[in-house]
């Protein structure tokens, strides 16, 4: 039970140690409120709620389902699987893209007898969402984050990633256009009954409209709080359950760790002394030990260059397993399905991860 709880939960729990480190130091008092970003947890909360409904719903297999039906060979199985996982995140984040899509995709490659697949598929579907994830600020915790605490404006914040969210396209298609493609059919038999909850899958749409509606800075925060935690409460309270509280919790403690650091004068400086390089270059460095969300918070604090902090925590988020913790969602799912697979998952994923992150890196050089 606790060695499950560590290695479900290991951001988490460094961040409460840390947060409670800093705490002996910076003892606590009402100023701590004041290190709270209550903007990224309310939008983050409200998110999580409304993509929760949807999943509930069985609306994204049912949207994959239907795109299935028509596909004649393994390239159009690629580009579906991995694209559906790119674009979707950019919405859904890449967490949720990754639960949604892994499991029906690993199970979709065991019925048409495909499980040499799996791992290849499972890798670009991983690098898809954390690389779709980074074009728009919902795509993931990180981006929220940042749009929020530098006030970003939504069109400047798609500028600045779109060079690399569009290499990103065509990296994934040379990929799949130079394997081979084998001729499929896709059974019936894959096909889900899916209940008829129209209602409450407009409902749900409308609040994902309020929450682009604060996140554009037109609807107030605390009233998307209240609509949205009113609708749930009504259509299906069971979602509460279902949303993701340990990533809200985590990133509270890291902002009183945050918060704490920029009191202490000596670590503050050496950070500040850090940050004078290219913040690109440190932000994926430092990424690839705490993972892009804690990276995010971490350097935002000593730097006013929101540009260079938006692309280094997202292309961060590539190399190594924890760099994004959604990564880790797709390798557990593998090794649960085959434990076999452990090894040459971590080679490959660790190889394709690589290569992208050094061609991003490059175009960042380029463009800088």
């Amino acid at each position: 039970m606790f060695n499950k709880i560590i290695k479900e939960e290991i951001v988490l729990i460094i961040a409460w140690i840390l947060a409670i480190i800093t705490m002996f130091i910076v003892k606590p008092n009402i100023s701590y409120i004041n290190y709270i970003d209550f903007y990224t947890l309310i939008l983050l909360f409200c998110l999580m709620a409304i993509i929760c409904g949807l999943e509930n719903n069985n609306i994204f297999q049912k949207i994959i389902t239907l795109l299935l039906k028509k596909i004649n060979n393994t390239r159009q199985l690629y580009i579906i699987l991995i694209f559906i996982t790119f674009f979707s995140s950019m919405l859904i984040t890449n967490d949720v893209a990754l639960i949604v899509f892994v499991p029906f995709t690993i199970k979709l490659l065991k019925i048409l007898n495909l499980e040499k697949e799996i791992i290849n598929l499972v890798v670009m579907q991983t690098i898809s969402a954390n690389l779709g994830s980074m074009a728009t600020p919902i795509g993931n915790p990180q981006n929220l984050y940042l749009y929020s605490n530098y006030n970003i404006n939504f069109i400047d914040f798609i500028i600045i990633i779109l060079p690399f969210t569009i290499l990103s396209l065509f990296l994934f298609l040379i990929f799949i256009f130079t394997k081979k493609s084998n001729s499929i059919h896709i059974e019936k038999n894959i096909e889900q009954n899916f209940d008829n909850k129209k209602y409450s899958n407009i409902i749900y749409l409308i609040l994902f409209i309020f929450c682009l509606l604060t996140i554009g800075r037109i609807l107030n925060m605390y009233i998307l709080f209240i609509i949205v935690f009113i609708s749930i409460l009504i259509i299906d309270k069971s979602i509460f359950k279902n949303i993701d509280y340990s990533l809200l919790f985590t990133f509270v403690e890291f902002f009183i760790f945050v918060g704490n650091i920029q009191k202490m004068e000596f670590i503050s400086n050496i950070i500040k002394n850090i940050m004078k390089f290219d913040n690109v270059i440190i932000s994926v460095f430092v990424s690839q030990f705490i993972s892009n969300v804690p990276a995010s918070i971490l350097l935002s604090k000593f730097t006013n260059n929101f540009n260079s902090l938006i692309i280094g925590t997202n292309i961060g988020g590539l190399d190594t397993l924890i760099a994004s913790m959604a990564s880790l969602i797709s390798y557990k799912y593998v090794i649960k399905e085959n434990i076999n697979y452990k090894n040459k998952y971590i080679l490959n994923f660790t190889l394709f991860n690589i290569l992208f992150l050094i061609l991003l890196l490059i175009l960042y050089f380029i463009i800088k």
